[in-house]
């Protein structure tokens, strides 16, 4: 069954980074799932009100990320993680996790991947990052605010180039899941959150690699000091 694409909505970058980041958006969301078929190209650009060299340059852009495996004559599938991914996440989900342990896994590897980042991030993850930054705001639920923060930080884990770093930050994104509730349930909570993203977000659009493992240092502080208060009302 061929996958339903929703539409794109235009601004005022380059088409093919757009429609990447669009595409790149759906997939990193969960809309788009492993094995979904994606339409033709012709059918695609048409539906997208975008030329079929635009949608190439997007295409080309998605696969080289290995978010899409492209066959002559089979078209282009949403790809699962790398083997070696999936081998390393099976490894570790197996074990008992606690919430410290992944909290330190997190001080270890998101400044890392905030730092390659900003190193690697081409226009379309940048693209990506700012669609999730203007839907989030502190008046979300807690619930939406979290799915929202997760989304921001696998979009990051992306812009960082490296499938091992996407593994790891969806593995500590689900263990941390409780930290992050706590850390949203308030207005105030969801407000510093969405500051962090920002700091964040502007280092890595600077290509500032030290200032974006800083910033990402500073904020996953703060959520740990929210979650900490929150957690004892």
């Amino acid at each position: 069954m061929t996958a339903s694409i929703p539409p794109l909505s235009r601004r005022t970058r380059s088409v093919s980074a757009e429609v990447a980041a669009h595409l790149e958006g759906l997939i990193i969301s969960g809309e788009l799932r492993a094995g979904d078929r994606l339409p033709s190209e012709r059918e695609l650009a048409a539906k997208m009100n975008i030329s079929r060299s635009s949608l190439r340059q997007a295409m080309f852009e998605l696969e080289s990320k290995k978010l899409i495996e492209r066959r002559q004559g089979r078209g282009s599938t949403v790809t699962d993680i790398p083997r070696a991914a999936a081998e390393l996440a099976g490894g570790l989900g197996e074990a008992e996790i606690e919430l410290g342990h992944a909290s330190e896994l997190r001080d270890l590897v998101e400044p890392r991947i905030a730092h390659l980042a900003a190193l690697r991030a081409v226009e379309s993850n940048l693209l990506s990052l700012e669609n999730v930054l203007t839907r989030s705001h502190e008046t979300l639920s807690a619930e939406e605010s979290v799915r929202l923060d997760i989304e921001f930080h696998a979009l990051l884990a992306h812009a960082a180039q490296n499938p091992l770093l996407v593994t790891l930050c969806t593995m500590t994104a689900e263990w941390t899941r409780r930290t992050r509730t706590l850390s949203h349930r308030t207005r105030v909570g969801r407000r510093i959150s969405l500051h962090g993203h920002h700091l964040i977000y502007d280092a890595v659009a600077r290509q500032d690699g030290e200032a974006a493992a800083a910033a990402m240092e500073q904020h996953l502080r703060e959520v740990r000091e929210l979650s900490l208060r929150t957690g004892r009302r």
